[in-house]
Formats: C-alpha cells, structure tokens, sequence
C-alpha cells in the first residue's frame, strides 16, 4: 500500500515537471535598424524568454537569414534572469545585402516539447546612395582631377609658422652662443697693429733689463730671454728659421753681417756663446759678462735695424709674446 502510493506521488511530480517543460516560450524579433544602404550592416536581435532549465530548439541559419539578407557574424547567446523563474535568451546576428530592396522577414518557429512559439515578422529596406542610369549606354570620359581653390588664409598661416620658428631658431643661437658658448653675438674684426722687430726687441731687452734677474743669481732664465729676444728678431727681421736652430746654425746663416755689420756679428757671437755655457755647461758668468751680453744684444739690434719696416697687408706672421 504503501508502494503504491510513493508511485502516485513520483508520477505526479514527473507529470507536473512535464507540463512546467512544455509551457510555450515567448520570442520576439528586432532589427536595430529598418532602412540601410547598400553593404551596410545592422543587427538582428531574436529575444526568446523561457523557463530556467527549459529546452528550446532554435532556427538554424547558414549564410542567410531568408533571401538576399545575408548574415556576417552568426550568433552570440547571452542569457539574462528575466524574473525568478525564467530567463531571456537573446539571439543576435550581423546582417547586411548588397540588393536594392524592400526584405521580409517571416516568422520562424521556437520548438519545446510538443508546443512551438513563433517569432514576429520584420520588414528591412535596402536602398543605394546612387541611381544608376541603366538606359543611357554611351560612355563619358573620365572626369579630371579636382583641383581645390588656393587657400590664401591656410598659406599665410603657414608662412606665419615658417616665420615664427626661423626667429626662434636665431634667438636660441643668440642666446647659446652668448651664455654658453661665452662669445660675442656680433664679430668685430680688429686689424692687428704690427710692431716693427727692432721695437719689439728693444721693448723685451728693456724688460730684462728692469727684472735684474742676473742680480738674483738667476743667470739661466736671464740669458734664455735674452737670446730668445735676439732670436725672435732675427726671425722677424732676416726671415730665419732661428727659433727653431743651434748657436752655431744661426752664426752660420748670419755670416753676411760680416761685411758691413761686423760689430753686430760679434756682438751676436758673444751673446750665443756665453748664453750656451751657462744653460748647457751651467757657467756663473760673472757681472761685466752678463752686462756685456745685454749690452751687445741692444748693439746688435741697433745696428741691423730697418726703420722703414712696412708689414705687408695680409698678416701672415703672428707676433710672438714673451713667456714672463
């Protein structure tokens, strides 16, 4: 007896889980647009609401949806809760067509169970954004490139810029070659004043002559600047090479002041001699010998001097300053 009534009570519960099941569905169609162009695409939406656990079989589709509505991304499925016992399905495709046309869309069936839902029926308008002229066969020519208008307005704006970024790149040169590059904005070529070698000579041995450095036991450093004194205006005045040559090589190329000159070449002589034995044998002259050397150095210079000595215009020769 009591079997028999367990069976009653599962038979009505799976009687009742049926009737649940098979309860028709609700399905309704949308398309996001009604009217597109030609090649455009829009979205068609199938909302189907059911019981949650329910079964429900879905028009398949291939490439089209009926017709020329051809479909470009087949279906996404996304479910919502759409009250406590049922749920939204929603069915969404991508479609477009490529024919000037007014489509239909019919109602397409949602199977569950024995009990089968229909979805509503759509309308699309397909139009395109130009009328062909079909009747009319003879060809045009090609129609030349467009040509816009000149547009003085844009072109000044341009050249305002162009203008603008010139006068921006000569203010940051002004502004890094004064601050950083330490130097004068404006370049003022200064023409040098040549001194004649004898002055110059006479200047320097005036110098060594104040310094007294024979006095201080300095006798080196005193017959350096002197020869090197007697040395630079040789150079300057004969043109030779005598900074860079021995005693007896500029005695050699000097030899010519033999013949009207011979109390400067043997003033030279004695200044070139003893200098090299006090820097190079380390002699301790003593005073009438250093005196003597300075006094021939202003007898050398004083009889070989050219007073007219005129530079020439193109300033080849930089004056070379004595290292104090």
């Amino acid at each position: 007896m009591n079997n028999f009534f367990r069976f009653c009570f599962i038979f009505l519960i799976l009687m009742c889980g049926e009737s649940i099941s098979a309860q028709p569905v609700s399905v309704k169609a949308r398309m996001d647009s009604t009217q597109i162009w030609i090649g455009e695409q829009t979205a068609l939406t199938f909302e189907v609401v059911q019981n949650k656990g329910q079964m429900v079989r879905l028009p398949v589709f291939s490439d089209t949806i009926v017709g020329n509505l051809e479909i470009v991304q087949q279906a996404k499925l996304d479910t919502v809760n759409f009250s406590d016992d049922k749920v939204q399905v929603n069915v969404k495709y991508v479609v477009t067509s490529f024919e000037d046309s007014l489509i239909y869309v019919p109602p397409f069936p949602y199977v569950s169970g024995s009990d089968t839902s229909w979805s509503n029926s759509l309308s699309l308008k397909v139009i395109q954004p130009f009328v062909i002229d079909t009747a009319s066969n003879t060809l045009a020519d090609i129609k030349p490139v467009y040509k816009p208008k000149f547009n003085w307005k844009a072109f000044m704006q341009r050249m305002l810029l162009i203008f603008l970024l010139i006068a921006l790149a000569v203010v940051l040169y002004m502004l890094i070659r004064k601050f950083v590059m330490r130097k004068p904005i404006l370049k003022t070529e200064t023409r040098k004043v040549i001194i004649p070698p004898y002055i110059e000579a006479l200047q320097r041995l005036d110098k060594i002559r104040e310094e007294k450095l024979w006095q201080k036991g300095r006798f080196k450093e005193y017959h350096t600047e002197l020869t090197d004194t007697v040395r630079l205006y040789i150079e300057r005045m004969f043109n030779i090479n005598s900074m860079e040559m021995t005693s007896g090589e500029i005695l050699s190329h000097t030899e010519f002041l033999k013949v009207d000159k011979s109390g400067a070449y043997g003033a030279l002589r004695q200044i070139l001699t003893l200098a090299d034995l006090v820097k190079f044998a380390k002699w301790n002259p003593a005073p009438n010998d250093n005196e003597m050397s300075l006094m021939n150095a202003y007898l050398f210079v004083n009889q070989t001097k050219v007073e007219e000595f005129k530079p020439t215009d193109k300033v080849t020769e930089e004056i070379k300053k004595n290292k104090d």
